[in-house]
């Protein structure tokens, strides 16, 4: 890794910590940055979500309260969470370099779409009868086995997991978006951290480039919300949006 590099990563992890603070969708500018700086695409995701992770669990630390007035039974999703992550990371590992790279500019594509789709879906959750269908067993059923496919997706690529599990927390009852915030952050936090250990044990971090993506990422959520904050989600929404698009388009051109 040269000079130029290194700042590169380190300025995605400022980048990513300011933007997941006050919108989500760090991965969409992490990502590419280690592809910028020469990773493999595979490396560069298993990175990517190692790099992320203390992130994502301090951000679930600011849902604490939220997650204790949150009915228990929601928590056996876990479960489904946990077992799709492992297996989605096993199946990166997996996957041969050429498939995923022609994998990339689609998966890019398909969590910049689910990052659109995330405020009219939260827009829906507040104003649909869908939260006040009963929670049967049945529902608990489908939902967990939903639920499994989006964490299989999470461990194997994971950007936009997020809205995702909105949607099935909605359909399954809850009303409240603060306690489906909370959820969404454990369940995602678990897809991550069960697919970031199975990462590490595979040999498949470039470690310098996480560890400087890690130090930009707790500046960024730290020390950068504030700025972040000051021009205001939907802008930064917006250029997320924008370096999604701009990516996908790009390695589509390359091939």
């Amino acid at each position: 890794m040269n000079l130029p590099e290194g700042i590169l990563l380190f300025t995605a992890g400022i980048l990513a910590g300011m933007i997941n603070s006050v919108a989500g969708g760090g991965t969409l500018v992490t990502f590419p940055a280690l592809l910028w700086a020469g990773n493999s695409p595979i490396i560069a995701n298993a990175t990517s979500t190692v790099a992320l992770v203390p992130g994502a669990w301090s951000s679930l630390w600011g849902y604490r309260d939220e997650l204790k007035d949150t009915p228990r039974k929601f928590l056996i999703l876990l479960a489904p969470s946990l077992v799709g992550g492992i297996i989605g990371a096993v199946l990166l590992k997996h996957t041969p370099d050429k498939v995923f790279a022609s994998l990339v500019p689609y998966l890019i594509l398909f969590a910049t779409i689910l990052f659109m789709l995330q405020e009219p879906v939260q827009r829906w959750l507040k104003t649909s009868d869908a939260s006040h269908h009963p929670v049967t067993a049945r529902w608990i059923a489908w939902t967990g086995f939903y639920q499994f496919f989006v964490a299989v997706y999470g461990g194997y690529f994971g950007a936009g997991i997020g809205i995702l599990m909105l949607a099935a927390l909605g359909v399954m009852g809850l009303s409240n978006i603060h306690q489906m915030n909370g959820l969404k952050n454990l369940f995602g936090s678990s897809v991550n951290a069960i697919a970031a250990l199975y990462f590490i044990y595979a040999g498949l971090i470039n470690w310098p480039s996480a560890l400087l993506i890690m130090a930009g990422a707790i500046i960024g959520g730290y020390g950068a919300a504030g700025l972040a904050r000051r021009l205001g989600q939907k802008f930064v929404r917006r250029c997320v949006i924008i370096i999604g698009l701009a990516m996908t388009v790009s390695l589509l051109i390359k091939r």
